[in-house]
């Protein structure tokens, strides 16, 4: 049973505009960004080379034509080459959380930060945050712009922040405890390792007063949301943004919980194949391309994020009229193509949920020894099942050996570890381990 009910609230008038209002909108925005990006290096060689004149880009119509955006431009451009405005108008930098190789540095004028607050004010309030309440940031503060901006976007709604950062579970949750926090923000992941150390602690929920919490940073699964709001009793709302973008507040779940509605007045998204590049229907998965119409510092066209989702164009019950995103089920550059199959992380982990005697903690080995793929999952048992016989443990192998086979058509290793054995991350989990691309 939940402790909490979200009313339905929307903070911006432009989140339930009519369609077409809508498109003229991204239109006109669309036409302004062309304008503003086309000193900008890349784009300026871009347009040149494919005859494009910035101003014959009128309408949405018109998008198709512009070229993409990647990674590799981004990087290629290091750190500053993207700037649209002088450094004098640089308020802020970010970077994006990568893990290898330079970071991709963004930058934010005084009036992007306000743009950014306030997008991230509307899926906080969207799911259920009010001015009274307190939300302790267990994200990482620094380059990484998940802390800030969701920081910056509770302020916006008026409620009060606690900003914890990441790590020092014991401390984490003293805070909670004692400062009685309502709404919680951190990954998904690290929210598990929260939840897990309470349930070690024998901390009662009576003892927090925690709500609703809202996770981003990483995909998570469907079951992954039932079990954190079963163990601490609150409700979980998924969220979803990138640095290249603006960071946290792209999009977001409001209080139906069905896909997370994208700020369409402030960026175009598109869905394709990523291997033709052609658009794929709604509802069909495909990888997310957003084109930013509201940054003046370091504005994007059609960034492609290796992102895979899938687009809803219905109206939402709740009353907004945005395109919804589905949950990120993977990433087309970490997609794992083993024995020929195509594999995500994220459909081992739904599997692994799925079995009683698992903790949601695994690491997936990739190998290929005599030119054959060898995949094995680590996976953790939970205290009572660590303690079966070996008659029983050998069925909890072949139910997971099952389950991940039914999702992902695959058979793999199984190798059940002793709780607490894999690592714990306070940020994005690393859940892969590919040999082969040595």
């Amino acid at each position: 049973m939940k402790k909490f009910v979200v009313e339905n609230r929307i903070w911006d008038k432009e989140e339930s505009l009519p369609r077409a209002e809508l498109a003229a909108l991204q239109g006109a925005k669309l036409k302004e960004t062309v304008a503003r990006v086309q000193n900008v290096p890349l784009y300026k060689e871009a347009f040149s080379k494919s005859g494009i004149a910035p101003e014959k880009i009128n309408s949405l119509d018109d998008l198709k034509r512009l070229p993409f955006t990647t990674k590799a431009d981004l990087r290629g451009h290091y750190p500053l080459g993207m700037l649209a405005v002088d450094r004098s108008e640089v308020a802020r930098y970010h970077a994006s959380s990568g893990t290898t190789g330079k970071p991709t540095m963004v930058a934010y004028t005084q009036n992007d930060l306000k743009t950014w607050a306030n997008l991230c004010a509307r899926f906080l309030t969207g799911g259920g945050l009010l001015p009274e309440h307190s939300v302790q940031i267990a994200f990482g503060y620094g380059l990484f712009t998940g802390g800030f901006g969701l920081h910056y976007g509770v302020e916006r709604v008026g409620a009060s922040v606690i900003p914890a950062a990441a790590g020092n579970t014991p401390k984490q949750i003293m805070l909670m405890m004692d400062m009685q926090v309502d709404a919680l923000v951190c990954t998904p992941s690290y929210a598990l390792s929260i939840s897990e150390f309470i349930l070690q602690s024998d901390i009662s929920r009576s003892a927090l007063n925690l709500k609703h919490a809202h996770f981003g940073g990483e995909p998570w699964t469907e079951d992954m949301r039932v079990r954190i709001e079963d163990e601490m009793g609150i409700l979980c709302f998924n969220n979803y943004g990138l640095s290249e973008v603006i960071g946290p507040g792209v999009s977001g779940e409001c209080a139906v919980r069905d896909g997370m509605h994208i700020s369409e007045d402030a960026f175009i998204v598109e869905c394709i194949n990523p291997e033709t590049l052609e658009p794929v229907a709604p509802g069909e998965e495909g990888e997310l391309v957003f084109t930013s119409l509201c940054k003046e510092a370091m504005p994007i066209i059609r960034y492609r994020t290796r992102d895979i989702a899938s687009l809803n164009l219905e109206p939402c019950a709740c009353g907004r009229t945005t395109a919804r995103m589905s949950r990120v089920t993977g990433r087309s550059d970490d997609m794992l193509i083993i024995k020929g199959v195509n594999v995500y992380p994220s459909q081992v982990e739904q599997a692994l949920l799925r079995v009683e005697g698992t903790a949601p903690h695994y690491l997936i080995e990739v190998d290929r020894p005599d030119r054959k793929d060898v995949a094995t999952v680590k996976v953790e048992m939970t205290e009572k099942s660590f303690s079966s016989s070996m008659k029983e443990l050998q069925e909890l192998k072949d139910k997971i050996d099952r389950a991940i086979q039914g999702i992902t058509g695959l058979r793999m290793n199984v190798e059940l570890v002793s709780p607490n054995s894999l690592e714990r991350f306070i940020g994005k989990a690393q859940r892969v381990v590919d040999r082969r691309r040595g």
